[in-house]
């Protein structure tokens, strides 16, 4: 929603997106936020233990079948498995997306890849469109007076314009836009500990044609996991920026990761998108 400064300074229950890259803070400032009476819903939370938590367990589970000793107590049901995930240890999700590659240095074949691709944007849209309801339950249920829904990393990716008109209709949309210096260090971090990614599949497409061709690869099966995702990262993260920022034109407001990094309270991220507000104007 856009809004004046007045109308943001006057606002009862507020409910803010926070749209950016991962690792450029959204998680930081939504905890922080938690402390000042914020209800913190994380799309990636709901999206591994509402959407894909079947999934993520059948995946658990048929590696455990392949150990003749766990195949035979969980065929006699005498062992349970369950999923952990928790708000600030997403682990199960990012191992159940996986990483394109050989399968015997613990890749994935491309179509299944390419499955549980199309299963994390099922289950983000359904996430994003969640919203309404739990800014509802936030208050009516749980007494929280405020909203922040910290968005996955690849908001931008989806491509359903009715998720973003739903949080823009709902929600401020505020884009943490990494400065160059802090772009520099997300891609070395990439570098040093490789995560799997969610890609849309066109440019998935695209850039697994050029990785092949640039390594001489006839096939997907044959790549090194790891460096797929140290070589793609970089273009994934520079085609995404113009789409955040496309959506923060359209719907919402910009402030930098260097802004939000001084943030130390509530009345310092207020202050922070009041002034993103009226630079807007």
């Amino acid at each position: 929603m856009k809004l004046t400064p007045h109308e943001f300074r006057s606002w009862q229950g507020r409910a803010i997106t926070l749209l950016g890259m991962s690792g450029v803070g959204k998680t930081r400032l939504a905890l922080l936020l938690r402390r000042h009476h914020w209800f913190h819903y994380s799309g990636d939370y709901r999206i591994g233990t509402r959407y894909m938590g079947e999934a993520i367990l059948d995946n658990i589970k048929l590696q455990a079948m392949q150990v003749p000793f766990l195949r035979e107590l969980l065929r006699s049901d005498a062992i349970h498995i369950s999923n952990n995930i928790t708000v600030d240890n997403l682990k199960p999700l990012s191992s159940f997306l996986g990483k394109l590659g050989n399968p015997e240095l613990g890749g994935l074949g491309l179509a299944e890849f390419k499955r549980r691709q199309r299963l994390h944007h099922q289950a983000e849209v359904a996430a994003m469109l969640d919203v309404p309801d739990f800014i509802r339950k936030a208050r009516d249920i749980y007494g929280y007076d405020h909203f922040v829904n910290d968005a996955g990393g690849s908001l931008s990716e989806l491509d359903e314009p009715q998720v973003m008109e739903t949080l823009a209709r709902h929600t401020l949309i505020l884009y943490i836009r990494a400065t160059e210096e802090d772009e520099q260090e997300l891609i070395r971090r990439a570098e040093a500990d490789p995560k799997p990614l969610y890609f849309r599949e066109e440019f998935l497409d695209e850039q697994l044609a050029a990785y092949l061709d640039e390594k001489g690869l006839p096939y997907a099966a044959l790549i090194e996991p790891d460096d797929f995702v140290r070589w793609v990262f970089p273009r994934l993260f520079y085609s995404r920026l113009p789409r955040y920022q496309a959506l923060a034109d359209r719907y919402g407001y910009t402030i930098d990761s260097a802004q939000l990094a001084r943030v130390r309270d509530e009345a310092d991220f207020l202050e922070l998108v009041e002034q993103a507000i009226a630079a807007a104007q």
